[in-house]
């Protein structure tokens, strides 16, 4: 059993709709498929189908593309424009740290078929080195707004929690528990920590969303426990 990695170039952040099906043309072995589809990516598919014109646009060759083949060892490229990132499920954590850090570096959409998530290169948050860490492994640093939103969706059993961590300052976490939601927010610099029940999963969202952004309406939106 193996964990994959794709990697290309977008002019604009794409939803992780759009980069599952580029995923997929790209194991179905046409990448020149791999174009934006419209009716299912949303409006940032719209926009990067108006600006590519035709699928044959996908092939071109940016150049971050094979800066990231070149650097990352476990990295081969399938098109002159896409590569893609095979390793034994006990090296992922490992290899992807790497290659969402060198993908972010060199300008590349890297989309986790496992997961299903996308990374884009930005934006990013408010918090510089912030670090994004989740219950089945997957650490991100200066994780980029959609990821951020999408992360939350994604708890599980096999995936516990799910934590934005400034550190040094400030984290908030959430947990699936029955009926809804655990949330948890710490200052450290003030020493407080808060904990509260959110039934909505779009209420994880939305905490998750603000912290990043360096908002903090979610605490004022949910009753409290200190702990």
């Amino acid at each position: 059993m193996s964990f994959e990695l794709a990697v290309w170039h977008e002019p604009e952040p794409i939803t992780r709709e759009h980069a599952e099906s580029v995923y997929r043309a790209l194991r179905r072995g046409e990448p020149e498929a791999a174009a934006a589809d419209p009716g299912a990516a949303g409006p940032a598919a719209e926009a990067q189908s108006a600006a590519v014109g035709t699928p044959s646009a996908a092939v071109e060759a940016p150049p971050g593309v094979a800066a990231f083949a070149a650097r990352l060892p476990e990295a081969v490229l399938l098109s002159p424009a896409h590569a893609l990132v095979v390793v034994e499920v006990e090296r992922a954590d490992e290899v992807a740290g790497a290659a969402f850090a060198l993908a972010r570096e060199c300008g590349l959409v890297c989309y986790d078929p496992q997961r299903r998530l996308v990374h884009n290169p930005g934006p990013a948050g408010a918090h510089p080195g912030m670090q994004l860490h989740t219950g089945d492994g997957m650490i991100v640093t200066d994780p980029d707004l959609g990821l951020v939103r999408d992360v939350p969706a994604t708890l599980s059993p096999e995936n516990p929690f799910a934590a934005l961590v400034v550190f040094g300052e400030h984290f908030v976490q959430a947990s699936p528990e029955a009926g809804g939601y655990e949330l948890e927010y710490k200052d450290s610099r003030r020493g407080l920590m808060l904990r509260t029940h959110v039934p909505a999963l779009e209420a994880v969202r939305d905490a998750f969303a603000e912290y990043a952004a360096g908002g903090r309406g979610f605490l004022d939106r949910h009753e409290w426990q200190r702990v």
